[in-house]
This record gives structure tokens, C-alpha cells and sequence, in this order.
């Protein structure tokens, strides 16, 4: 019966490893994309390609997966302190385990984007470049909070929003385009990218310290990080519930304001009842935060559905 269970518990712990809120938000980008560009492209409509969608899927999230790797195996000691539940921190994943995982998840989706064409190969080039750079040294650039959280911004804002859709635009029409409801949620994700990014390392002031990580939790505090986040996401919905309906004729007005005044009562909401002291309860606001990054990708896809 424990060999029987061998598979299981590896799916488990390889679930673990690639931290499940990132691969959703990975998932939850590419499909919403594919429905975008599905949906404004001329002559497209919800089912055309499935294959380009399942392999853009495969690919991102392979990257994904090495992207959070490497930072596993290069913070052993630190997440021992901040994450020990984490595979590789609790003693549940080999160093030698996780590093042949991050191998494979590197070298798939270059080996995949080699057979789709230049954007496609830079595209997975970049996430891999930055993702290796933001831990491993002698770049390390997690130990600069600026560099650090611009090099978050970048992957989730740029390199998978503009990266993914031309790759369907042009794998759908020949032509690389993007439309503006991609530029908009560019412009979106690229500030809440940041808040993730300057939000995640609040939890894990202690560790940070002890191994001299400059995080801006560290250097300022929580509650000014906290606040300065909270500031770049409610512009970030602000805009877009009040300049969205006008620029973006393709999407649906209602639903762009609805669900941006909706998510952003939401976000206020969960901060009111968050204690920045406690870890439980920060975490749990930050768990907030990724599922309304869920929501606007699916909020922009549902837009451009009932546009």
C-alpha cells in the first residue's frame, strides 16, 4: 500500500515545491490570455487551437516551477527560519530532488519554445533569466528590494502578458498584434506585481535579517510596505474601473467596473481585519491579494466574453 501511495505523496510535495498560489496565478494568466485573444482576434472564437493552449500552458508553469526552485534551493537556511514547511526547508524534498526537478522545469519549455520561433524562445529566455538571477548569486538580486521586486514586475507583468498573447496572436493569425485590453492589464499587473512582490517578504522579516536580505520589510518596516502597496493597488483599480470603460471599446464596461470596484472593496476589507504583527493573519491577507490577481485575469477575460 506505501508503494501504491509513492506517486501521490511525489505530486504532493512537487505541488508544494512549485507553491501552488504561483502555479495558479500561472494557469489562471495563460487561459485567461488565450480567451482574450480568442475573443478579439478576428475569425476566433473559444476552442480554436486547444493544443497551442495546453503546451503555452506546460511551458509557463515549467518556468514557473524553476523560477520558485531555484529560490528553494538557494534559501534552505532562510526558509528553515521563514517557510519551514516548504519541501526542501522540512526535510520532505533532497536538495539533489528538488535541483533535478528545477533541471527539467528549465530545460522543457526551452526545448518546446525552440520549435515555436524567436519570441516564443525569448520569451521563456527572459523568465528563466530573471528567475535565476533574482536567486542565485553572484547577482542574487533578492538582496536589493528594488531590483528584487522590479524583477517580479517584469516576469508577471511584461515578459507573460505581452510574451503569451503574441505568441497566440501570432500563432492564430500569422501576425504578432496586442490588443488594448492586453496593454491595459499590462499596465495593471505590472504595479500589482509589485505589491506581491514587496508584500511577500512582510511574513519573513526575521529570517531576512538574520541572513542580511535588504527586503524593504527590513529596511522599513511592515507598515510602510503595507501601505505603499495598498496605495499602487488601489490606483491600479481605480484606473481601470474609471478609464477602462472608455479606451477598452472591445471589453464590457460593466463588468470592467464592477469587478474593479468589487475587488477592491474586497482588498480594503481583508486589510481591515489583518494584524501586519501576527503571521497567520498577514498571510492570509497576502493569500487575499494573489486571488484577486486570479480575478483579474479572469475579470478581463469575462469582459472581453461580454464585450
Amino acid at each position: 500500500r506505501g508503494a501504491g501511495l509513492a506517486p501521490l505523496r511525489w505530486a504532493i510535495v512537487l505541488w508544494r515545491f512549485g507553491r501552488p498560489h504561483t502555479l495558479i496565478g500561472t494557469f489562471v494568466s495563460v487561459v485567461s490570455l488565450y480567451l482574450v485573444a480568442v475573443t478579439v482576434l478576428p475569425g476566433h472564437a473559444v476552442g480554436d487551437r486547444p493544443g497551442d493552449l495546453l503546451a503555452t500552458l506546460v511551458a509557463a508553469l515549467c518556468v514557473n516551477v524553476f523560477i520558485v526552485g531555484v529560490n528553494q534551493l538557494t534559501d534552505v537556511e532562510i526558509d528553515r527560519i521563514n517557510k519551514p514547511y516548504l519541501p526542501i526547508a522540512a526535510g520532505a524534498l533532497s536538495p539533489a530532488g528538488g535541483l533535478a526537478i528545477v533541471v527539467v522545469a528549465g530545460i522543457a519549455p526551452l526545448v518546446m519554445a525552440l520549435t515555436q520561433g524567436a519570441l516564443e524562445t525569448g520569451a521563456v529566455l527572459a523568465g528563466l533569466a530573471v528567475g535565476a538571477a533574482y536567486s542565485l548569486p553572484p547577482v542574487r538580486l533578492k538582496r536589493f528590494p528594488t531590483p528584487a521586486s522590479l524583477s517580479i514586475s517584469l516576469v508577471r507583468g511584461i515578459v507573460v502578458n505581452l510574451g503569451v498573447y503574441l505568441h497566440f496572436s501570432l500563432t492564430l493569425t500569422g501576425e504578432a498584434s496586442i490588443a488594448a485590453a492586453v496593454w491595459a492589464l499590462t499596465l495593471f499587473v505590472v504595479p500589482f506585481s509589485f505589491a506581491i512582490a514587496i508584500l511577500k517578504d512582510v511574513p519573513d522579516i526575521e529570517g531576512d535579517r538574520r541572513y542580511a536580505i535588504a527586503t524593504f520589510s527590513v529596511r522599513l518596516g511592515p507598515e510602510p510596505v503595507v501601505r505603499v502597496a495598498l496605495a499602487a493597488l488601489t490606483v491600479s483599480y481605480l484606473a481601470m474601473a474609471a478609464i477602462g470603460p472608455f479606451v477598452l471599446d472591445e471589453l464590457s464596461a460593466p463588468v470592467l467596473v464592477a469587478a474593479h470596484l468589487g475587488a477592491l472593496a474586497l482588498l480594503w476589507r481583508s486589510r481591515a481585519r489583518t494584524d501586519v504583527s501576527s503571521v497567520a493573519s498577514f498571510t492570509a491577507f497576502y493569500m487575499v491579494v494573489w486571488k484577486l490577481f486570479f480575478l483579474e485575469y479572469a475579470a478581463v477575460a469575462l469582459a472581453a466574453l461580454a464585450g
